[in-house]
This record gives structure tokens, C-alpha cells and sequence, in this order.
């Protein structure tokens, strides 16, 4: 038992878990006045339903490290068919939120496939590149097939339209496609392609929303009464929390002022009621994750396992950064969340889920290491190697 035990890497226990509680409480502070006020619900609505998924999470992150992750692997083919009929079924039985088609109805929670997805198209390309491996410098062979897949995903998911997810797991395959060893002008050609369909893309999708959210960002005190109102509310949190912030359930500006306090903006409510030090330790234990991740990445001899460490650690930094840059106003406000803290079943569950499959990744490696440790075997004789193409790196079992 203590021997299954130190195969654990505790930090991504740790890290995730203090991130959800700490989570809870702040989406208690900022939901007890703006519940009942914009929902019409008890004042304790929302910590009750965090507290539900939490455990649900808890449960599956727990149970999901204790499964070998090259299981996963075998689910990619059920992973994308489950993909494509999430996402095109809600044009069909999707529920609108915030003048978008991205939910489902469940009547108990409101389930957002895009969150789904950003774990299964991780297993997926994971998987695929993996396979790929012996021939991963053929563009036509090795990338363009889960380059097209993706990009009928993307497609789907503009289309609800939902700009902000798009921009998360169009992110996070880039960087699974750039790690996997494919050549660098391969790397090269892909983001002029992806530049051109954004200018020529970005023209067609274009409307007056989408713009006064670059203005909001861009130009807050333009318009402060209307698109840039939502900026200069997180701004005044900001500001008024200072280095120590006005302590826990004392902010103002989630009473009313600020929009979506517990999901969007919760970092807001944290910089206002816990200041720079509240701020600097949540952004700490999230770059932990990240960071071991990452780690854990650089330390599997497993192609599939390595890679699925990367586009989970990828989901996490680039979900944090967008929702960290437009609470302060260097991007413009797309309705990301801020992992684990922020409110939402659909987003917090995925996201335990996906820790879960890291950490059983963080144990075989540790496992793996003792092992070669007891009986000294050096890691030069190991049959699973690594290449580079062109500084990337690549692997061959």
C-alpha cells in the first residue's frame, strides 16, 4: 500500500484540490448578493452545486489515475465520433446561453460539449501522432488527416458560435502538432495557413459585438458606461484590493457592478478581496500543474503518454492566460473560465477528469524510474529512444 501510494505525484494532487476549495469559497463570496439578485436563487445556490461537482471530481480525478493511461489510447476512435455528435447535435437539442448554441439542457446541470472536447481531441491527436511516429516527417501522410479532423471540430464549434473554446483547443491541438516532431517548415507552413484563414476568416465573422468587445478591451474609458463597462469594473476590483486585498466576503464591486463575478471574473473578486498575494497564489498553484506537466512530459519515454501530459498542461496555461488577460484588458472578453476556481460543472469535472489521466501518467514515469533504479539498468540501453527533427523532439519504440 505505501508503496502504491508513493507512485503519486502529490503536487498535482495537491495543487488541484486547493485550487477547487479555495475556488468554492471565493465563488460563495461572490454569489451570495449577485445569486439572488441576477438569478433569483438562495444565497448559497451556487456553493451547494460547486461542492456537488467538486465531489463528483474528486471521484473521477481519483478513480482515473488509478487506470493506465495508454487505455485512453484505445477510446480515440470512440472519442471522436462522441465529438462529432456532441457538437453537431446541438443544433438540434442545444439550449442558447449568452447568445450562443453551446449547451445541453440536462435539467439537473447545463453540459457544455466544447469541454468535452478539449480532452478527447487531446487523446485523439495524442494518439494519432504517436501512431505516426516512424513517419512524422510526411506532411501529406502524418498531418494533414487529424489536421482536417480538427478542423472540422473548430468548425462546429465557431459555428454555435463560441469564439472563446475555438480559440482554447485550436491552441491546444497547435501546440500537441508542434511537439510531436513534425519539421519546422511543416511548423512554418501551418502558421501562415492559419494566419491567412484568420485575416480572410476573421473579415467574414466580424459583426458589431465582436467588435465593441475589442473596443471594451482596447479602449475601456471610450465607452465607460457601455463596452468598456465590464474592464473598468475589474480594473476598480483590482485596484481597490492592493497587496492584501479587503478581505473575504468584503468586496463591492460583485455586488452588482461586476458581470459574472463567480465564472468569468472571479480572478477580479479574488485581486479586490485577497489583493496581489490572493492573485499570486492561485497563479502559482496553476503554473505548478502546468509546469509538472510539462515535467512529466519531459521525462516519459511513451510518445502518447508524453503528449497527452503536453496538451493537458497546454489546456490549462492557455485557459488561464485568456481568462487572466481579459480580466485586465490585454485580450477582449470571451467568456473563458479560470480553471478550477471559476464556477461550472461541465468546465471543473473535464478538468479533474484530465488531472486525473496526468497523474497516472506522473506515476508510471516515477514507477519506471525506481525501477530501472533497483536493478541499474542505464537509460542509454532502454529500447524506447528519442530523435530530433529539427529540434523538436520525436520518439521511436
Amino acid at each position: 500500500m505505501i508503496r502504491h501510494l508513493k507512485t503519486y505525484d502529490f503536487s498535482l494532487l495537491f495543487a488541484p484540490i486547493a485550487l477547487v476549495a479555495f475556488g468554492t469559497v471565493m465563488i460563495y463570496s461572490a454569489s451570495m448578493v449577485y445569486g439572488p439578485i441576477r438569478f433569483d436563487v438562495a444565497s448559497n445556490h451556487f456553493l451547494i452545486k460547486q461542492l456537488q461537482w467538486f465531489g463528483i471530481g474528486l471521484f473521477l480525478m481519483i478513480t482515473v489515475s488509478l487506470i493506465p493511461y495508454r487505455h485512453w489510447k484505445r477510446l480515440s476512435k470512440l472519442a471522436v465520433l462522441l465529438m462529432i455528435l456532441l457538437l453537431g447535435g446541438l443544433f438540434f437539442f442545444g439550449s442558447e446561453v449568452n447568445n450562443a448554441v453551446s449547451w445541453y439542457n440536462l435539467g439537473f446541470m447545463n453540459f457544455q460539449p466544447a469541454e468535452f472536447v478539449k480532452v478527447g481531441l487531446i487523446i485523439y491527436l495524442s494518439s494519432v501522432f504517436a501512431k505516426k511516429q516512424r513517419y512524422i516527417t510526411h506532411f501529406s501522410k502524418a498531418v494533414v488527416p487529424p489536421l482536417i479532423l480538427t478542423s472540422v471540430i473548430l468548425g462546429l464549434i465557431i459555428r454555435q458560435p463560441d469564439i472563446g473554446s475555438a480559440a482554447v483547443i485550436g491552441l491546444i491541438a497547435s501546440l500537441i502538432i508542434m511537439s510531436s516532431g513534425i519539421r519546422g517548415k511543416h511548423i512554418l507552413f501551418l502558421v501562415g495557413v492559419t494566419v491567412a484563414i484568420l485575416v480572410v476568416g476573421g473579415s467574414q465573422m466580424v459583426t458589431d459585438e465582436r467588435l465593441e468587445r475589442f473596443s471594451g478591451a482596447y479602449q475601456p474609458f471610450e465607452s465607460p458606461d457601455e463596452d468598456g463597462y465590464h474592464l473598468i469594473q475589474s480594473y476598480v476590483a483590482i485596484g481597490t484590493g492592493g497587496l492584501l486585498g479587503e478581505g473575504i466576503g468584503q468586496g463591492v464591486q460583485k455586488l452588482g457592478y461586476l458581470p459574472e463575478p463567480h465564472t468569468d471574473f472571479i480572478m477580479a473578486v479574488i485581486a479586490e478581496e485577497l489583493g496581489f498575494i490572493g492573485v499570486a497564489i492561485t497563479v502559482g498553484l496553476l503554473g505548478l500543474i502546468v509546469l509538472r506537466g510539462l515535467y512529466i512530459s519531459s521525462k516519459c519515454r511513451d510518445a502518447f503518454g508524453a503528449l497527452l501530459a503536453i496538451g493537458i498542461s497546454s489546456m490549462v496555461a492557455i485557459q488561464t492566460m485568456i481568462n487572466l488577460g481579459a480580466m485586465s484588458g490585454l485580450l477582449p472578453i470571451t467568456g473563458v473560465t479560470l480553471p478550477f476556481v471559476s464556477y461550472g460543472g461541465s468546465s471543473l469535472i473535464i478538468l479533474m477528469f484530465a488531472i486525473g489521466i496526468l497523474n497516472n501518467i506522473a506515476r508510471t514515469v516515477k514507477a519506471k524510474e525506481e525501477e530501472d533504479e533497483e536493478y541499474e539498468v542505464p537509460e542509454q540501453t532502454s529500447t524506447n529512444r528519442y530523435r530530433t527533427n529539427g529540434g523538436v523532439r520525436s520518439w521511436q519504440n
